[in-house]
């Protein structure tokens, strides 16, 4: 079964190779969603992280909030622990920031579609097989992405140790960025160049 309806001397796409490059454009999609927080929030994102925390991880943390996960700060003193949630974008005062919630929906929309016309594809269930993959690299960029950006510091003073964690959580960063967005998204920018096309 083919991806499109293609002229005879033109080969088929394969499922499988469909399947590795909708999942490819996942990743390719990420690194783009990216780069464009860090173009936005770049200056919020150094004062965010100050002298403790790598500026790359900051803005990760903007990209995370922008896709609605959150970003758990967990801090222990002693036997006593406790956990809240950092709101990055509606404290930054960049002008910027507020854009940060359609990076995501954009950059996806925009994979899906480009996927879509690369394969001329016409039919809408078509357009869901092209743009739904995309998921499977965004996901695994989400998740990884979500560990490596974790920053942790330890100290000790009059033997009372204290520690304190940054990170976005783990299963929203997987479940509802890494899957859910470039789903719906990724999707809809196929469904609505394939509809495109046929006009």
């Amino acid at each position: 079964m083919s991806l499109q309806s293609v002229p005879s001397e033109e080969t088929p796409v394969s499922r499988r190779s469909s399947v590795a490059a909708s999942a490819g454009v996942g990743v390719f999609a990420a690194a783009i969603g990216y780069l464009l927080t860090y173009l936005l929030v770049a200056s919020q994102a150094r004062e965010a992280a100050g002298d403790t925390v790598a500026e790359w991880k900051a803005v990760a943390w903007f990209f995370y909030e922008a896709h609605l996960v959150d970003i758990e700060v967990s801090g222990q003193i002693g036997s006593f622990a406790g956990m809240s949630t950092l709101d990055l974008i509606a404290q930054s005062d960049a002008a910027g920031a507020p854009l940060l919630y359609v990076v995501p929906p954009l950059v996806l929309l925009a994979a899906g579609a480009v996927l879509a016309v690369r394969w001329n594809v016409t039919d809408l269930g078509y357009a869901v097989v092209a743009g739904a993959p995309v998921a499977i690299g965004y996901a695994v960029v989400m998740g990884l992405g979500a560990v490596a950006t974790e920053s942790t510091t330890e100290t000790s003073a009059l033997g009372i140790e204290a520690s304190s964690s940054i990170a976005p959580a783990l299963l929203p960063a997987i479940v509802l960025g890494g899957v859910l967005y470039p789903l719906v998204f990724a999707t809809a920018g196929a469904a609505i160049a394939a509809v495109v096309t046929t006009r």
